[in-house]
């Protein structure tokens, strides 16, 4: 077994591990699944995902054969996501996700990403415990859209409390600021705020351009702060942003 970063001829066999994952762990429509994966991993879209330096697929190969890959990109100076980590169904249970996972973990950190999260749907109980058993706490939801219909996404995440700012809002609100947690703005960075100390649940973004928050990303992953125009580009797959 050997995990590697992705080259361009392992494209087809990503796709098909994409496929088999998907069906073997989401109760979601064939059509919607053929169509979610023509979209983030059609040939032209991996080529720009393996050209980009934010972008990291690393595959395992066992048996002459790819059977799993991690999808994460950097969204920040020392934070980056795991949008997918998928295990072709006849190859789970042997300990190639949890290789898998701890070599993306790595990879990430050697770059200066030191603060991880992962993103899996709802419907997936088994990638939630997947996550939960690798030390990572649910800190929020998001959407992700596949085939026009949004589905639940939830957000994981290494939390170190010894790093949290305590913020009190106009209302009386306290929220916590991660000023180590942070995703890549187009004038600065915004950095993540939780609703406690122990980030169980997101409460939104501070913008570090103007010091105010920005409470709001939509599914593909945008944040706009409203008083400086700050942006995060998005991390999923839009065709408006093409």
């Amino acid at each position: 077994m050997e995990i590697r970063e992705a080259r361009p001829g392992d494209r087809p066999a990503i796709r098909d591990v994409a496929r088999r994952s998907m069906q073997a762990s989401y109760s979601l429509d064939p059509t919607a699944i053929v169509v979610a994966i023509e979209e983030w991993y059609d040939e032209n879209r991996l080529k720009d995902m393996l050209n980009d330096e934010d972008k990291l697929l690393l595959v395992v190969e066992a048996d002459d054969q790819v059977v799993a890959f991690s999808d994460s990109v950097r969204t920040g100076d020392t934070t980056a996501e795991i949008l997918w980590l998928h295990v072709d169904p006849n190859y789970r249970g042997e300990d190639y996700g949890e290789q898998l996972f701890e070599a993306t973990r790595n990879h990430l950190r050697s770059i200066g990403a030191t603060n991880l999260r992962g993103r899996v749907l709802d419907d997936n109980a088994g990638g939630n415990t997947f996550y939960e058993r690798q030390g990572l706490v649910k800190i929020g939801e998001a959407e992700v859209e596949i085939d026009g219909t949004p589905y639940l996404e939830n957000v994981y995440a290494e939390v170190d409390t010894e790093r949290i700012e305590e913020l009190e809002l106009e209302d009386g609100t306290t929220v916590y600021v991660d000023h180590e947690n942070q995703e890549i703005g187009s004038i600065d960075d915004f950095h993540v705020v939780y609703t406690t100390r122990e980030g169980d649940e997101i409460y939104g973004y501070w913008c570090a351009k103007c010091e105010s928050f920005a409470n709001a990303m939509d599914a593909m992953g945008r944040i706009q702060c409203d008083e400086c125009g700050n942006a995060r580009k998005p991390t999923r797959w839009d065709a408006a942003y093409m």
